[in-house]
């Protein structure tokens, strides 16, 4: 296993992308095997934390009757709506206290998959001194990619943590650990 202390820079920050009750086991969209990412991402956390490396957590947070669900013609359930015990991190994620929730999917009008669509996540990294990103959460072909392309189109530096994330399915994740590396993005265990 990699020495993930080893791995920090300055300069870095760690994304945990949308992991959330509804995309685990019990909720409204599981991606199978989500909670594995859990103690991954845990351990990932500790380290940035250590290393004085800047945590962010985005998070769908969906109104009723949103863009995206099946009643109002998008592809999935209802799932993260505002408030709601599904909407909420993984209990047993430990995001510290000083970690930036970046919030999404709340327009009425289109859904936000990317951490940085519309939410002035890649000026503030700027402001920050932020040039490289550690990305893990779910789901690696939705969430997870919209996020990493962003941040490549952004001008960001990206590794995805691997053992860090899952996809909906086995070949849309194929398909996304493809299309992040053909924008560029690293591939951490």
């Amino acid at each position: 296993m990699t020495n993930i202390d080893s791995l920090f820079a300055p300069g870095d920050a760690l994304i945990v992308v949308d992991v959330q009750n509804d995309f685990c086991a019990g909720g409204a969209l599981p991606v199978e095997n989500g909670d594995a990412v859990v103690p991954v991402l845990n351990r990932w956390i500790e380290a940035a934390t250590k290393a004085n490396v800047p945590v962010y957590a985005s998070r769908d947070w969906h109104p009723v009757g949103h863009v995206s669900f099946q009643e109002s013609g998008g592809p999935w359930p209802p799932h993260c709506i505002q408030d709601s015990e599904g909407a909420r991190f993984h209990p047993e994620l430990r995001l510290p206290d000083s970690a930036i929730v970046v919030t999404k999917g709340v327009r009425f009008d289109q859904d936000q998959n990317s951490a940085f669509d519309q939410t002035g996540l890649a000026q503030h990294l700027r402001k920050a001194g932020i040039r490289r990103l550690w990305v893990g959460g779910l789901a690696e072909d939705v969430c997870v990619l919209a996020t990493v392309l962003d941040a490549r189109t952004e001008g960001f530096e990206v590794m995805v943590i691997r053992d860090a994330t899952r996809p909906v399915t086995p070949q849309g994740g194929e398909k996304a650990r493809r299309e992040m590396q053909d924008a560029g993005a690293g591939v951490a265990s």
